[in-house]
């Protein structure tokens, strides 16, 4: 379930909507959020100054980043954990702050996102995901899904190091590429 602002009234201030501070305050508080101790308490406090809306129970990671123009297109549901290192990004453009283009992020309740990962604008996480560390999500992730690229293989041997000593040329003539073969099956269906 998407967060309207009835779900929301208890993430806010005592006036109408997020607090929100000025743009260079806002800033500096998040440079202070991104190194601060507390991940269940200053954190968390931090952001919510700036205006991300963040629900109760969340653990916000430490060098967490989270849009610096756009904090308040940003939800994150109650018992979340935001892990070490993840960017959240709310807009796609350069230049000076606008008040068009901006892409929502909502993360809902009892998502867990792993280390090292980038949630890029316009993105829903339905309750209860799990994102895999290091995952890019680009698109919406279904409620109570285990989301991430698949896990990493072998590409190919390197017999000649990428190291000073040698030249990238080098490398590329000596690198052996593995070469992915279909299952016969597949081979045969398509045929």
């Amino acid at each position: 379930m998407l967060y309207d602002a009835s779900n929301l009234r208890h993430f806010c201030n005592a006036r109408e909507g997020p607090l929100r501070l000025p743009s260079l305050l806002s800033r500096l508080t998040a440079k202070v959020a991104f190194v601060a101790p507390g991940g269940f308490s200053l954190r968390p406090w931090l952001q919510r100054l700036r205006g991300v809306v963040i629900g109760r129970n969340v653990w916000v990671g430490q060098l967490v980043y989270i849009d610096e123009i756009h904090p308040t297109d940003v939800t994150i549901g109650d018992n979340c954990s935001i892990g070490l290192r993840t960017s959240i990004i709310a807009h796609f453009y350069s230049g000076p702050r606008r008040s068009i283009n901006n892409g929502k992020v909502v993360i809902e309740k009892d998502v867990f996102i792993g280390p090292h990962c980038v949630i890029l604008p316009n993105v829903v996480i339905g309750e209860g995901a799990v994102i895999r560390a290091g995952t890019v999500v680009s698109r919406n992730v279904p409620p109570h899904t285990f989301w991430g690229p698949p896990a990493a293989e072998a590409l190919g041997i390197a017999t000649v190091p990428l190291t000073p000593e040698h030249r990238y040329e080098e490398f590329v003539e000596g690198l052996k590429l593995r070469v992915k073969r279909q299952p016969e099956g597949r081979d045969r269906a398509s045929k």
